[in-house]
């Protein structure tokens, strides 16, 4: 130490002594208790921040479960009212429907109807639907053939257009028509 620096502290021991052992408890309360109370605190926000974001994802998550929940109910409602309303009741419903209407349409667009086959289809085990296929054979000119499809598919009826061939003769077009239709089952699957 220099002579000076030595002298100063010779002199003010009394003051210097309580100051440095005060210096040395504050340094040790820091080191003891107040840094890792900091260093709590500070993970504890960490923890709330990340807390707070999960509140939000599954806050997120709960309103997209809802969502889904009331789509699939309104789905289901639809598809009730779907085999309900537009589904042919049974087998003999769905003969009704195409059996009489077919013919009427091809009439009413000037269309010669020539020939059709009805077929039903082998339904799974615990199935709900049947389904009935038809194959006709309309002769005509192109345009009252055309109207002919636009008028079966614009119709209210549930008769699916699955197959056209047209086929271009002396006497006008050959179309032959590959259709089907859907029908309920009663629970015995008949």
């Amino acid at each position: 130490m220099t002579p000076l620096f030595a002298r100063i502290v010779r002199e003010n021991r009394v003051v210097l002594l309580p100051l440095a052992i005060a210096l040395a408890a504050n340094l040790l309360i820091y080191i003891i208790l107040v840094r890792p109370l900091g260093v709590k605190s500070a993970g504890a926000e960490d923890r709330a921040r990340s807390a707070a974001a999960a509140l939000r994802s599954a806050e997120r998550d709960l309103a997209d479960a809802r969502t889904l929940v009331s789509g699939k109910a309104r789905a289901d409602e639809e598809l009730s009212a779907f085999y309900q309303k537009v589904l042919p009741a049974d087998l003999s419903a769905a003969r009704r429907m195409t059996y009489a209407t077919l013919p009427a349409l091809a009439k009413k667009t000037s269309v010669r109807y020539e020939a059709r086959t009805m077929d039903i289809q082998a339904v799974e085990k615990d199935a709900r639907l049947g389904r009935m296929t038809i194959r006709m054979v309309l002769q005509g000119g192109y345009e009252n053939l055309r109207q002919f499809i636009y008028e079966l598919e614009s119709a209210p009826n549930f008769i699916i257009i699955d197959d056209v061939t047209l086929v271009e003769g002396q006497g006008g077009e050959a179309l032959t028509i590959n259709l089907s239709t859907y029908f309920r089952l009663r629970a015995n699957g008949v």
